[in-house]
């Protein structure tokens, strides 16, 4: 099967790294780890100069540290900077990092001092406080979008105010300034200049590939993950995109009043979190029921992530366009039972209304991927022999295991589809009824795997048989959760049923992990989730009402897309710019210790 699974594991890479950049403390730990790293480097200097005197002189330094740098982390978030990325916490987060950077070269200091002479102390925390500034000027060159005057006062505003404690008691000791006066000038230099060249190598990576640096294109991404601002990086996609004509396959349910939707639009809902059109399903969900009514689904149709919304923007043009097209008639008033076919792992479900089929693929309990493009075109032609005008086709992407590699032949599923439309055409057509209902879990969020789109259950009753459509807000689910959801309806007096997923990104990149999302039932409780679909489809049981169909397909021309080959160079491109960055961070950041070392040996 020629689905993109090498594409879609490029891009879990890339969220597993950006994710990884934001592990960090809350700032009460931050703020509490500082002040027990101020306390222990004020304490520390006791061992130097056991006495009343050295005591009270350690724990006055380490007061004082800590309260100039907790004031300094606040100018900096509130005055200097104005940066979303660096609020308050990961202002005072970067200073937790650094002084994890500068006690390292302090506690040998203090061994060296000991053993040897204090100047040992001196020397080496002076080497620290270069260190701590090499540190704040990679991450504030690299990622603040503020002015380079506000980044370079950012590097330099907690690390200065924080050395003259030190200052003032060294000369407390007799040690004057001047002797290291070249090295507190020197020093700041030699680490700005050093981040500089190493940000400036990691910028040619992306000017190769997109002529844009590599640090505009991981600002927009941090912009994104840390404060949800989107437009940055949907601007690059819009630069990038290239334009597709979008079909969409709709089918409605009206009684009296519009009753149900069915909207199969082929944009992948990606790439993550709220870029592109990781939220069009649940958008286009609210939109339209807020236009006409009755319950809306839009589950994944057949297609991958080479065709992912660019923006918001091209979002509401597929939205605005569907609504538009949507006021056609329903006039078919008969439907087949639910049928389903298997061959091996591979299963097919067809009911066909007027002259519609609504056909889907499931693999559970294999992995139930992104399912090829073409295949549409082949259900659709086969459709189309046997008589019928329209053929809608769902991937259920109702089932994820540990093994992602599960493949099926095209030949195979276009076989169990020609048999599953074959033995649905074959049956008998009757009046049907169609009810629904939708639920919003309050327990579950994006973290947990569930979109703001909720659970919407459609039954479907024709003649005896009463068939529920469950389609869940989220990225793939759990592979055996489906099994047990189809047992529980089916003890619940529904003949036939099928649970989909939307396949929303909006799950994706809000949690830390190896897919960087959770699928539907990993970290729910399943057994609320079960009792919250069951709810869902009892009460569209109860809303039965005799309906006519629906169908249409159109074309949303011109949509900005990120084709796969944008997304796959992009997600390349975070690898080949962190393989970049391991291969120089040892050269470049030796050399400049080298030079800060000969600085020190000469004073």
């Amino acid at each position: 099967m020629a689905t993109d699974d090498s594409l879609n594991q490029l891009m879990n890479n890339a969220k597993r790294h950006y994710a990884s950049l934001f592990f960090l403390p809350s700032f009460k730990k931050a703020l509490a780890a500082i002040a027990i790293m101020c306390t222990v480097v004020g304490v520390s200097s006791v061992a130097l100069f056991p006495s009343v005197d050295g005591l009270i002189n350690g724990l006055l330094l380490a007061g004082v540290l800590f309260t100039v740098n907790f004031f300094f982390d606040w100018v900096i978030s509130k005055a200097v900077l104005g940066d979303p990325i660096f609020v308050l916490r990961r202002t005072a987060a970067l200073s937790y990092f650094g002084w994890i950077f500068w006690l390292f070269f302090i506690t040998i200091g203090v061994v060296f001092g000991v053993a040897f002479n204090f100047l040992w102390w001196v020397k080496l925390c002076l080497l620290g406080f270069a260190a701590l500034l090499t540190l704040r000027a990679v991450v504030f060159f690299a990622a603040s979008s503020a002015s380079s005057a506000r980044r370079l006062v950012a590097v330099l505003l907690q690390p200065l105010p924080c050395i003259l404690p030190f200052v003032a008691l060294w000369t407390n000791l007799n040690v004057a300034p001047i002797d290291y006066l070249p090295f507190l000038v020197v020093s700041p230099i030699v680490a700005c200049a050093t981040a500089a060249i190493f940000v400036s190598l990691l910028d040619r990576m992306g000017q190769k590939m997109y002529d844009i640096s590599s640090m505009t294109i991981f600002k927009a991404f941090m912009l994104n993950w840390v404060s949800a601002l989107n437009a940055p990086l949907e601007a690059f996609f819009e630069k990038l995109g290239e334009d597709e004509d979008v079909e969409v396959s709709f089918l409605k349910f009206d009684s009296s009043k519009p009753k149900a939707a069915i909207i199969v639009p082929l944009v992948h809902p990606g790439p993550f979190k709220n870029i592109g059109s990781s939220l069009l399903p649940s958008m286009l969900k609210h939109e339209y029921e807020k236009e006409y009514g009755g319950d809306a689904c839009v589950p994944l149709g057949l297609l991958g992530h080479e065709l992912d919304a660019a923006s918001q923007a091209q979002n509401h043009k597929i939205i605005n366009h569907i609504l538009r097209s949507a006021k056609f008639p329903s006039s078919s008033d008969k439907a087949t039972q639910f049928v389903k076919v298997s061959e091996g792992f591979v299963a097919a479900s067809c009911q066909i209304f007027g002259k519609t089929a609504l056909l889907s693929f499931t693999l559970a309990p294999k992995t139930t991927e992104d399912l090829p493009q073409e295949l549409g075109g082949i259900v659709r032609e086969a459709a189309e022999k046997l008589g019928l005008d329209h053929a809608i086709v769902v991937n259920a992407h109702n089932s994820l295991t540990s093994n992602v590699n599960i493949e099926a032949s095209i030949e195979t599923l276009r076989d169990v589809a020609a048999k599953c439309l074959q033995k649905a055409v074959s049956l008998s057509s009757y009046p049907f009824e169609v009810g629904t209902a939708t639920i919003y879990p309050q327990e579950f969020t994006l973290k947990d795997g569930m979109g703001t789109g909720g659970i919407t259950a459609i039954v479907v009753k024709v003649a005896e048989q009463k068939t529920a459509y469950v389609v869940i807000d989220g990225n793939n689910m759990v592979s055996g959760l489906r099994e047990k959801i189809l047992s529980t309806l089916t003890a619940e007096g529904f003949q036939e049923s099928e649970v989909f997923t939307t396949d929303t990104h909006a799950v994706s990149a809000v949690v830390l992990g190896q897919r960087g999302y959770h699928p539907v039932g990993e970290a729910m409780n399943q057994d609320t989730l079960i009792n919250h679909i069951k709810t869902a489809v009892q009460t569209a049981a109860g809303k039965l009402e005799t309906c006519k169909a629906g169908c249409l397909s159109t074309v949303v021309p011109n949509v900005r897309v990120i084709g796969g080959g944008c997304l796959a160079s992009l997600t390349v491109l975070v690898d080949k710019t962190l393989q970049k960055a391991k291969r120089i961070v040892v050269p470049i950041f030796a050399t400049e210790g080298l030079l800060l070392i000969l600085l020190l040996a000469l004073l």
